[in-house]
């Protein structure tokens, strides 16, 4: 049986009581008589097990790896970045930026 937590209405008495989940019977105060409300606390969530911390992570993040493509070199660029690289170098923009 669980015990409930309950608040006299006339004198503010706490107390706690073991009652039956079909036990419907008023709840009265064991100092006063009165009659008594039930008081609701919130529960507590507790985590438990992997994946609830930020450092619990799969190595790539989520994100799968791009297959590279037949144009693209070791490094990411492409051979049309390459040749856009070269252009620049022989006409003096290669420190300018898009």
């Amino acid at each position: 049986m669980p015990i409930y937590e309950y608040q006299c209405s006339e004198c503010l008495h706490k107390f706690e009581l073991k009652r039956s989940f079909s036990d419907d019977s008023p709840v009265l105060c064991p100092q006063c008589e009165s009659n008594a409300v039930r008081i609701f606390s919130p529960v507590p969530i507790i985590f438990k097990g992997s994946g609830f911390y930020s450092t619990d992570h799969r190595n790539n993040h989520g994100h799968s790896t791009p297959s590279s493509s037949p144009d693209e070199t070791s490094s990411g660029d492409t051979k049309a970045d390459k040749n856009d690289s070269a252009a620049k170098a022989k006409t003096g923009d290669a420190g300018k930026s898009d």
